[in-house]
């Protein structure tokens, strides 16, 4: 049986599709001696699944295990979706989320999946404990900050990932406000608006001056939520709706892209939403894409996704999908994007069943002449030789892949690719 991402992008037919249901299962599999990758819910975009192997699903390891205080056991199969419920029931939420919650706890972490707001990290940095099978078959408890550093984003290189400690913060809630402004404005008030709120993205409409900024401030969790009908009037019938037919008309007459994107935003009202906060963060998604994005130093951001728009205008490229723009605060694991400095994410994509190459052709250069690291979950052409001189702690990483995976059990073709033989 084929196995794909949700993009359709990315196909392989693993020898075998397994969904152990313990440690003691995965720890026999490994055993087997054949090549293992670990499968999420596919929304990576890379190759990094794909396997002629053996393909693991941990849906059957996707449990609150316990809460001690702060501090939450998760099974790595569980989903971001279903992880905020049960992490409200206990009066907890997650530091900080990204806009999708499909994505399986372990899956989230090996790629180091973000949200935005300056002074918040990525979700890999809240892990404090890590429970995995090694390369050998040995069930092994992480604890120690050097192995943390490596194991919290490791694009499943290390071992299949069965539980993580994730430190938690009280539950609260959020109040959003999506609004239309001219790009010039909001990139000359940007560093403004970014101290000012607690979480701030915007999207940015090519072939427009304008984008659709979003704000986003943290609140008591009582806070009045949004009634659902207009919730879903605004995913289902606004976002998804309206933008999935411009999307397929644009796919079909790719010239009139220009013209599209500038009614659109026309149409755009922007609006308001607000309740507990793992439900305001996550955005339904049901126009599929692919993707690339790249963290580069807070300062050089903007004005890379500036130019990248400047340019895709004066080439008028058919991209139909807004660029995004979102800030995320620094950490010290050994492969985050993020790692080591205050950080700005710029995302693109591309209609899927049209060519996204040169969209990503132009902007990818423009990120890696700012110093951009890549997102592991998303499209990209570096390689182990053109990453590891963006990273400081390359060689540590390494290390601590060579104690875990010595005979190399977690490396398909991607991997070898991107972090070497």
């Amino acid at each position: 049986m084929s196995w794909s991402n949700w993009s359709g992008a990315q196909t392989c037919r693993p020898r075998e599709q397994l969904h152990p249901a313990s440690e003691a299962e995965i720890a026999a599999i490994v055993r087997r001696g054949l090549p293992v990758r670990v499968a999420g819910s596919g929304h990576s975009f890379t190759d990094v699944v794909l396997t002629d192997g053996l393909l693991l699903h941990l849906d059957r390891l996707a449990s609150l295990n316990g809460v001690d205080g702060d501090v939450a056991r998760v099974g790595a199969g569980v989903t971001l979706r279903a992880l905020g419920p049960r992490l409200a029931a206990h009066g907890l939420a997650l530091e900080n989320q990204g806009d999708i919650d499909a994505q399986t706890v372990a899956g989230a972490l090996a790629t180091g999946t973000h949200g935005t707001g300056a002074r918040f990290r990525n979700l890999s940095a809240n892990v404090v404990g890590m429970r995995l099978v090694d390369g050998r078959g040995n069930i092994v408890e992480l604890t120690d900050p050097e192995d943390l550093r490596a194991a919290r984003i490791s694009v499943g290189a290390l071992g299949v990932v069965t539980e993580v400690a994730l430190r938690c913060v009280p539950l609260f809630g959020a109040s959003r406000v999506d609004e239309r402004r001219p790009l010039r404005e909001v990139l000359a008030t940007l560093d403004e608006l970014v101290a000012s709120n607690d979480h701030v993205e915007f999207f940015a409409f090519p072939h427009t001056d304008t984008v659709m900024l979003r704000r986003t401030q943290r609140v008591g969790p009582g806070v009045a939520t949004t009634p659902r009908w207009r919730a879903i009037l605004e995913a289902d019938v606004l976002e998804n709706g309206v933008l999935g037919a411009a999307c397929r008309v644009g796919r079909r007459a790719p010239g009139q892209i220009p013209r599209i994107n500038r009614a659109l935003m026309r149409l755009a009202t922007g609006g308001e939403r607000a309740g507990v906060a793992h439900r305001v963060y996550a955005s339904v998604r049901r126009v599929r894409f692919n993707e690339m994005e790249y963290a580069m130093p807070r300062e050089a951001g903007p004005a890379v996704a500036a130019e990248a728009l400047r340019r895709v205008a004066e080439r008028r490229l058919p991209v139909g999908f807004p660029f995004e723009v979102r800030f995320v605060a620094g950490d010290d694991a050994h492969l985050s994007p993020a790692h080591g400095r205050d950080t700005c994410y710029l995302a693109v994509h591309q209609y899927r069943g049209m060519d996204p190459r040169p969209l990503f052709d132009l902007v990818e250069p423009l990120c890696l002449d700012a110093g951009g690291r890549p997102h592991w979950g998303k499209l990209h052409t570096q390689t182990a030789e053109t990453l590891a001189p963006r990273y400081p702690q390359w060689d540590a990483f390494a290390r601590v892949r060579d104690r875990l995976d010595p005979d190399r059990v977690f490396t398909g073709p991607a991997i070898r690719r991107i972090l070497g033989p």
